[in-house]
């Protein structure tokens, strides 16, 4: 069996004998798997009427336990995005009723952003929806091949964390 990247690697190796394209092997796979998570997201994600950035927030709340609850300033570190854009996210997500704004009880000039009963219900029925999409992307490989590629994976990762 051969994929769009034996190709690739067969045309550069033709042209640059020379060159190391290790690298092009594993990384432009994790590229085009790349592409087509982003389409599953949206997929997933257009079923349940929000976009990525929504989904984020809704999760990092929801992985919060209940009450479901987080500062901003934790917000931004579970999406890393910069404080400007979380406060247009979380005012967006307030208009939908997806989040609440409440003071924080510990610190009065903080606030705490929790998730609503329709925002729970949107992030667990789009997570739904996002698995689905993600074991289909994986269903040309079998649960030990997956644990594999995972271990791998993160061996990689850790790198960079």
């Amino acid at each position: 069996m051969s994929d769009d990247v034996d190709r690739l690697i067969a045309d550069w190796r033709r042209e640059r004998p020379d060159a190391d394209l290790s690298p092009l092997e594993v990384l432009s796979r994790v590229s085009r798997l790349s592409h087509l998570l982003d389409k599953a997201r949206k997929e997933a994600f257009a079923d349940h009427d929000i976009v990525g950035w929504e989904f984020d927030v809704l999760a990092a709340l929801r992985r919060a336990g209940a009450p479901y609850e987080l500062s901003p300033g934790r917000l931004l570190k579970e999406t890393l995005v910069t404080s400007g854009t979380m406060t247009n996210r979380v005012d967006r997500l307030v208009t939908r009723g997806f989040v609440s704004r409440s003071p924080d009880p510990e610190d009065r000039r903080g606030v705490l952003v929790r998730l609503t009963g329709d925002g729970r219900a949107v992030v667990d029925g789009a997570l739904e929806s996002l698995l689905a999409h993600e074991k289909e992307l994986l269903a040309g490989i079998d649960n030990d091949q997956r644990r594999q590629l995972s271990e791998l994976l993160r061996a990689l990762m850790i790198r960079f964390a």
